[in-house]
Protein backbone atom coordinates (compact mmCIF):
# COMPACT_ATOMS: atom_id res chain seq x y z
CA UNK A 1 0.00 0.00 0.00
CA UNK A 2 1.17 3.51 -0.78
CA UNK A 3 2.88 5.15 2.20
CA UNK A 4 2.15 8.84 2.64
CA UNK A 5 4.22 11.31 4.66
CA UNK A 6 2.98 14.75 5.73
CA UNK A 7 5.88 17.18 6.19
CA UNK A 8 5.68 20.52 8.00
CA UNK A 9 8.45 23.04 8.62
CA UNK A 10 8.11 25.54 11.44
CA UNK A 11 9.71 28.30 13.44
CA UNK A 12 7.42 29.60 16.14
CA UNK A 13 3.68 29.36 15.48
CA UNK A 14 3.33 26.72 18.21
CA UNK A 15 -0.41 27.19 18.50
CA UNK A 16 -0.78 26.87 14.74
CA UNK A 17 1.17 23.60 14.86
CA UNK A 18 -1.03 22.26 17.65
CA UNK A 19 -4.23 23.02 15.74
CA UNK A 20 -2.80 21.52 12.57
CA UNK A 21 -2.12 18.33 14.52
CA UNK A 22 -5.71 18.33 15.76
CA UNK A 23 -6.96 18.74 12.20
CA UNK A 24 -4.73 15.93 10.92
CA UNK A 25 -6.10 13.67 13.65
CA UNK A 26 -9.50 14.04 11.95
CA UNK A 27 -8.17 12.93 8.57
CA UNK A 28 -10.13 10.32 6.65
CA UNK A 29 -6.72 8.81 5.94
CA UNK A 30 -4.01 9.34 8.54
CA UNK A 31 -0.49 9.85 7.20
CA UNK A 32 1.84 6.89 7.56
CA UNK A 33 4.64 9.24 8.55
CA UNK A 34 4.42 12.63 10.24
CA UNK A 35 7.52 14.78 9.87
CA UNK A 36 8.18 18.08 11.62
CA UNK A 37 11.28 20.10 10.75
CA UNK A 38 11.97 22.86 13.25
CA UNK A 39 14.14 25.80 12.29
CA UNK A 40 16.02 27.24 15.25
CA UNK A 41 13.17 26.29 17.59
CA UNK A 42 14.27 23.70 20.19
CA UNK A 43 11.16 24.31 22.29
CA UNK A 44 8.84 23.20 19.49
CA UNK A 45 11.10 20.24 18.72
CA UNK A 46 10.97 19.12 22.35
CA UNK A 47 7.19 19.51 22.56
CA UNK A 48 6.68 17.53 19.36
CA UNK A 49 8.97 14.73 20.52
CA UNK A 50 6.93 14.36 23.70
CA UNK A 51 3.96 13.37 21.56
CA UNK A 52 5.79 10.27 20.43
CA UNK A 53 4.04 9.98 17.06
CA UNK A 54 5.97 12.67 15.17
CA UNK A 55 9.38 12.28 13.56
CA UNK A 56 11.27 15.48 14.46
CA UNK A 57 14.19 16.90 12.50
CA UNK A 58 16.00 19.97 13.79
CA UNK A 59 18.01 22.49 11.81
CA UNK A 60 19.59 25.72 12.94
CA UNK A 61 18.83 29.19 11.75
CA UNK A 62 20.74 31.39 9.36
CA UNK A 63 21.70 35.00 9.95
CA UNK A 64 20.24 35.81 6.51
CA UNK A 65 16.80 34.37 7.33
CA UNK A 66 14.99 31.11 7.88
CA UNK A 67 16.38 28.22 5.79
CA UNK A 68 13.03 27.25 4.29
CA UNK A 69 14.44 25.38 1.29
CA UNK A 70 16.89 23.40 3.42
CA UNK A 71 14.18 22.54 5.95
CA UNK A 72 11.84 21.18 3.28
CA UNK A 73 14.65 19.08 1.87
CA UNK A 74 15.47 17.68 5.30
CA UNK A 75 11.82 16.81 5.85
CA UNK A 76 11.60 15.06 2.49
CA UNK A 77 14.82 13.17 3.20
CA UNK A 78 13.44 11.92 6.53
CA UNK A 79 10.21 10.85 4.85
CA UNK A 80 11.99 9.01 2.07
CA UNK A 81 14.27 7.24 4.55
CA UNK A 82 11.10 6.10 6.35
CA UNK A 83 9.81 4.56 3.12
CA UNK A 84 7.31 7.19 1.99
CA UNK A 85 6.00 6.87 -1.58
CA UNK A 86 4.09 10.19 -1.54
CA UNK A 87 5.24 13.45 0.04
CA UNK A 88 2.67 15.99 1.23
CA UNK A 89 4.17 19.31 2.28
CA UNK A 90 1.89 21.46 4.39
CA UNK A 91 2.69 24.89 5.78
CA UNK A 92 2.44 25.10 9.58
CA UNK A 93 -0.33 27.69 9.20
CA UNK A 94 -2.49 25.35 7.11
CA UNK A 95 -5.31 23.25 8.56
CA UNK A 96 -5.99 20.25 6.32
CA UNK A 97 -9.56 19.31 5.51
CA UNK A 98 -10.35 15.71 6.50
CA UNK A 99 -10.08 14.60 2.86
CA UNK A 100 -6.75 16.30 2.07
CA UNK A 101 -4.33 13.44 2.77
CA UNK A 102 -6.47 10.87 0.98
CA UNK A 103 -7.14 13.19 -1.98
CA UNK A 104 -3.44 13.82 -2.51
CA UNK A 105 -2.62 10.12 -2.10
CA UNK A 106 -5.25 9.07 -4.64
CA UNK A 107 -4.10 11.72 -7.12
CA UNK A 108 -0.51 10.51 -6.74
CA UNK A 109 -1.68 7.02 -7.74
CA UNK A 110 -4.18 7.94 -10.49
CA UNK A 111 -2.90 7.54 -14.08
CA UNK A 112 -3.96 11.04 -15.13
CA UNK A 113 -2.19 12.84 -12.27
CA UNK A 114 0.59 10.59 -10.94
CA UNK A 115 3.21 12.38 -13.07
CA UNK A 116 2.07 15.83 -11.94
CA UNK A 117 2.95 18.34 -9.26
CA UNK A 118 -0.21 18.34 -7.12
CA UNK A 119 -1.71 21.42 -5.45
CA UNK A 120 -4.92 21.93 -3.53
CA UNK A 121 -7.15 24.98 -3.00
CA UNK A 122 -6.39 27.06 0.10
CA UNK A 123 -8.76 29.37 1.94
CA UNK A 124 -7.21 32.29 3.84
CA UNK A 125 -9.18 32.54 7.06
CA UNK A 126 -10.25 35.72 8.82
CA UNK A 127 -8.88 36.31 12.33
CA UNK A 128 -10.21 33.66 14.72
CA UNK A 129 -12.86 34.37 17.33
CA UNK A 130 -11.75 34.62 20.95
CA UNK A 131 -12.22 30.88 21.49
CA UNK A 132 -10.17 30.07 18.37
CA UNK A 133 -11.08 28.31 15.14
CA UNK A 134 -13.62 25.49 15.36
CA UNK A 135 -12.49 22.65 13.13
CA UNK A 136 -16.07 21.47 12.60
CA UNK A 137 -16.94 24.85 11.04
CA UNK A 138 -14.09 25.00 8.52
CA UNK A 139 -16.13 23.56 5.60
CA UNK A 140 -18.58 26.46 5.94
CA UNK A 141 -15.66 28.91 5.59
CA UNK A 142 -14.45 27.41 2.30
CA UNK A 143 -13.58 30.34 0.01
CA UNK A 144 -10.42 29.41 -1.90
CA UNK A 145 -7.94 32.06 -2.92
CA UNK A 146 -9.31 33.60 -6.15
CA UNK A 147 -5.93 33.89 -7.89
CA UNK A 148 -5.50 30.12 -8.24
CA UNK A 149 -7.55 27.23 -9.63
CA UNK A 150 -10.10 25.86 -7.17
CA UNK A 151 -11.91 22.81 -8.54
CA UNK A 152 -14.76 21.52 -6.41
CA UNK A 153 -14.17 18.59 -4.06
CA UNK A 154 -13.93 15.43 -6.13
CA UNK A 155 -12.88 17.34 -9.24
CA UNK A 156 -9.42 17.83 -10.76
CA UNK A 157 -8.08 20.59 -13.01
CA UNK A 158 -5.12 19.55 -15.13
CA UNK A 159 -2.33 21.80 -16.35
CA UNK A 160 -2.02 25.52 -15.83
CA UNK A 161 0.83 27.90 -15.11
CA UNK A 162 3.66 26.76 -12.87
CA UNK A 163 3.82 30.37 -11.64
CA UNK A 164 0.70 29.56 -9.61
CA UNK A 165 2.43 26.81 -7.64
CA UNK A 166 2.61 27.49 -3.93
CA UNK A 167 4.56 25.56 -1.36
CA UNK A 168 2.09 25.96 1.49
CA UNK A 169 0.13 22.88 0.31
CA UNK A 170 1.38 20.48 -2.34
CA UNK A 171 2.20 16.83 -2.93
CA UNK A 172 4.10 14.60 -5.33
CA UNK A 173 5.41 11.08 -5.69
CA UNK A 174 8.83 10.31 -4.28
CA UNK A 175 10.14 9.60 -7.78
CA UNK A 176 9.18 13.09 -8.95
CA UNK A 177 10.86 14.62 -5.91
CA UNK A 178 14.06 12.84 -6.86
CA UNK A 179 13.77 14.04 -10.47
CA UNK A 180 13.26 17.66 -9.44
CA UNK A 181 16.06 17.41 -6.91
CA UNK A 182 14.26 19.15 -4.06
CA UNK A 183 14.45 22.86 -3.32
CA UNK A 184 17.55 24.85 -4.23
CA UNK A 185 19.22 25.60 -0.91
CA UNK A 186 20.84 28.76 -2.18
CA UNK A 187 17.53 30.45 -1.34
CA UNK A 188 17.58 31.57 2.29
CA UNK A 189 14.82 33.62 3.85
CA UNK A 190 11.59 34.73 2.29
CA UNK A 191 10.66 34.24 -1.35
CA UNK A 192 11.75 32.67 -4.59
CA UNK A 193 12.45 29.07 -3.62
CA UNK A 194 8.95 27.80 -4.42
CA UNK A 195 8.86 29.41 -7.88
CA UNK A 196 12.31 27.99 -8.57
CA UNK A 197 11.05 24.51 -7.59
CA UNK A 198 8.04 24.84 -9.88
CA UNK A 199 10.10 26.10 -12.81
CA UNK A 200 12.47 23.17 -12.38
CA UNK A 201 9.44 20.87 -12.58
CA UNK A 202 8.27 22.67 -15.73
CA UNK A 203 11.73 22.33 -17.26
CA UNK A 204 11.48 18.56 -16.69
CA UNK A 205 8.04 18.37 -18.30
CA UNK A 206 6.21 17.77 -15.00
CA UNK A 207 2.79 19.44 -15.27
CA UNK A 208 0.58 20.97 -12.60
CA UNK A 209 -2.65 19.40 -11.37
CA UNK A 210 -5.13 21.02 -8.97
CA UNK A 211 -6.89 18.57 -6.66
CA UNK A 212 -10.27 19.75 -5.46
CA UNK A 213 -10.44 17.34 -2.54
CA UNK A 214 -7.12 18.50 -1.10
CA UNK A 215 -8.49 21.60 0.59
CA UNK A 216 -6.69 23.49 3.33
CA UNK A 217 -7.44 26.51 5.50
CA UNK A 218 -4.70 29.02 6.24
CA UNK A 219 -4.80 30.32 9.79
CA UNK A 220 -4.73 34.09 10.02
CA UNK A 221 -1.65 36.00 11.06
CA UNK A 222 -0.65 39.61 10.41
CA UNK A 223 1.20 40.22 7.14
CA UNK A 224 2.92 43.11 5.42
CA UNK A 225 2.09 43.89 1.82
CA UNK A 226 4.64 44.38 0.44
CA UNK A 227 6.72 42.46 3.00
CA UNK A 228 9.22 45.20 3.87
CA UNK A 229 10.97 43.31 6.65
CA UNK A 230 11.94 40.68 4.08
CA UNK A 231 13.29 43.21 1.56
CA UNK A 232 16.92 42.06 1.70
CA UNK A 233 15.98 38.39 1.34
CA UNK A 234 13.66 39.14 -1.57
CA UNK A 235 16.39 41.07 -3.38
CA UNK A 236 19.00 38.37 -2.69
CA UNK A 237 16.75 35.47 -3.64
CA UNK A 238 15.40 37.36 -6.61
CA UNK A 239 18.92 37.86 -7.92
CA UNK A 240 19.65 34.14 -7.53
CA UNK A 241 16.48 33.32 -9.45
CA UNK A 242 17.51 35.77 -12.20
CA UNK A 243 20.91 34.11 -12.45
CA UNK A 244 19.28 30.69 -12.80
CA UNK A 245 16.30 31.53 -15.00
CA UNK A 246 17.04 34.86 -16.69
CA UNK A 247 14.19 36.85 -15.16
CA UNK A 248 13.18 38.30 -11.80
CA UNK A 249 10.42 36.68 -9.71
CA UNK A 250 8.21 38.51 -7.20
CA UNK A 251 7.89 41.45 -9.56
CA UNK A 252 4.74 42.71 -7.85
CA UNK A 253 6.54 43.14 -4.54
CA UNK A 254 9.69 44.52 -6.14
CA UNK A 255 7.73 47.11 -8.11
CA UNK A 256 5.84 48.06 -4.93
CA UNK A 257 9.17 48.53 -3.15
CA UNK A 258 10.29 50.71 -6.05
CA UNK A 259 7.18 52.87 -5.75
CA UNK A 260 7.95 53.33 -2.05
CA UNK A 261 11.52 54.36 -2.86
CA UNK A 262 13.08 51.32 -1.18
CA UNK A 263 14.58 49.82 -4.34
CA UNK A 264 15.47 51.07 -7.80
CA UNK A 265 15.66 49.56 -11.26
CA UNK A 266 19.04 49.52 -12.93
CA UNK A 267 19.63 50.26 -16.59
CA UNK A 268 19.92 46.52 -17.17
CA UNK A 269 16.53 45.82 -15.61
CA UNK A 270 17.76 44.53 -12.27
CA UNK A 271 16.59 45.61 -8.83
CA UNK A 272 18.78 46.89 -6.02
CA UNK A 273 18.29 48.65 -2.73
CA UNK A 274 18.11 52.41 -3.27
CA UNK A 275 21.10 54.26 -1.89
CA UNK A 276 20.20 56.80 0.74
CA UNK A 277 21.52 60.28 0.03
Amino acid sequence: MTRVAVITIAHGRHEHWALQEAALARSERRPDERILVTMDDPALASAARERGDVRVVETGGDERGLPLARARNLGAQAALEAGADVLVLLDVDCLPAPALVDAYARAAEAPETRESLLSGPVTYLDPPPREGYELDRLPSLDRPHPARPAPAPGEIELGGSHDLFWSLSFALRAELWHRIGGFHEGYVGYGGEDTDFAWRARELGIPMAWIGGARAFHQHHPIEDPPRRHLDAILRNGALFRDRWGTWPMRGWLDAFAEEGLVERTAGGDYRRRQQR
